[in-house]
């Protein structure tokens, strides 16, 4: 007489598994918390950082990797040699190039009435016609120097010297006081975000200028260069201005200062991520926790079945199974709070929201590799029960 053959259909073994999350609900919600928390920090990060990172990028794009300034070494503009300009623009590889001079002894004030000591940080910069066309610029409010008012009391401001001086709106009686007179406001700069040297000054023509001490001398100079050249120009300038002291001079792209900040966004984003990975250890740590507890509490459940004919695979797939789901239903919890937190983020900072579905694949790879994990042990330990131990200690 053959003995029969135990099996279990498919479709009894997720009813089966799901008996002890199903009567235990308090518990299985405090189990799947800590790979929820896991889970949607791994999505949350990726998703935050993949987005601004990509709000960066198109600002990158948009503001040119190509500008390059050119000043002494040390950058306290001191003044460059007088024909730097015409140098660097013979120079191969430049397309665009204008000269700024900083007077160090000139302040911008409201009124007359206000102490020279309090300037509220602005700076008066002589500046060319061409300085919007080479910063790719954009005026808030009235007009840019021009050649006819190069030579006048005309004065355009930066976005952060007219916050400070409290000008928001233009019209024809709208004066500062620089340099011992009176000058009229032309118009107001929107914010330069490659120069902020720029906001904070109030820029006056060439022409003027001489009648408040400058002498012609160029002490910051800023240049566009062909975008596939930016290297090989950036290598050229420092000895086209100065070439008997090529080491005294500074070029520098503005733009490495925000390719900078993606790289420190990505060692943020890793250390994120430890943390998130930290945390699905504790929430594996946590179910495998309560799978043990779970056979210890169901152990005469597991003598029954067994004395009833079940092998010790059903028994370990059963509670493996088990283990899998809590470790799904915290992974998939924890992907829904991660990409609410992404789009939240995104919105609020008038980014793009982005969330790259690597992420969330790895997120519930890694909650489906712990769950397994967790629950190898304690299903091995369950499968391991014999009828006669269990039912007796039961």
């Amino acid at each position: 007489m053959t003995t029969p053959v135990s099996r279990l259909r498919a479709g009894d073994l997720v009813p089966l598994a799901t008996v002890g999350l199903r009567s235990r609900r308090t518990r299985t919600a405090l189990s799947t918390l800590g790979i929820a928390i896991g889970i949607a920090a791994t999505v949350a990060v990726l998703g935050i950082t993949r987005s601004s990172q990509s709000e960066l990028l198109d600002r990158i794009d948009r503001l040119g990797t190509n500008l390059l300034t050119v000043a002494e070494l040390g950058g306290n503009e001191e003044p460059l040699p007088p024909n730097a300009r015409t140098s660097i623009a013979r120079t191969d590889g430049v397309e665009r190039v204008t000269a700024t001079a900083q007077l160090h002894d000139t302040g911008v004030y409201r009124n007359d009435r206000i102490p020279a000591g309090q300037s509220g940080g602005m700076e008066v910069r002589v500046t060319e016609t061409t300085l919007l066309s080479t910063l790719d610029g954009h005026l808030a409010a009235g007009r840019f120097l021009t050649p006819a008012t190069s030579g006048y009391p005309v004065v355009v401001l930066g976005h952060g010297a007219a916050e400070t001086l409290g000008i928001a709106h233009l019209d024809p009686a709208t004066r500062v006081w620089l340099g011992d007179r009176w000058f009229t406001v032309a118009g107001i700069l929107q914010p330069v975000e490659l120069a902020p040297e720029i906001d904070r000054s109030a820029l006056i023509g060439t022409g003027i200028a001489a009648s408040l001490g400058y002498t012609g001398h160029p002490t910051l100079l800023y240049l566009r260069a062909a975008t596939e050249h930016v290297t090989k120009t950036a290598g050229l300038l420092a000895r086209a201005v100065n070439p008997q002291f090529p080491q005294e001079v500074a070029v520098t792209r503005p733009s490495d200062a925000l390719e900078s900040r993606l790289l420190v966004a990505d060692s943020t984003t890793s250390l994120l991520l430890g943390l998130g990975t930290v945390a699905l250890l504790v929430g594996g740590i946590g179910i495998a926790n309560v799978m043990v507890i779970s056979v210890l509490e169901r152990r005469t459940e597991i003598g029954l079945r067994r004395a009833l004919g079940a092998t010790r695979p059903h028994i370990a797939t059963q509670f493996l199974l088990e283990s899998l789901l809590l470790a799904v239903l915290g992974g998939l919890t924890g992907t829904v709070l991660g990409s609410v937190a992404t789009y939240i983020t995104a919105i609020n900072h008038h980014w793009q929201p982005l969330i790259p579905p690597t992420g969330i694949a790895a997120g519930l790879g890694a909650a489906v590799l712990i769950g397994a994990l967790a629950g190898l042990y304690p299903a091995t330990r369950a499968a391991r029960l014999a009828p006669t131990d269990a039912l007796r200690s039961a």
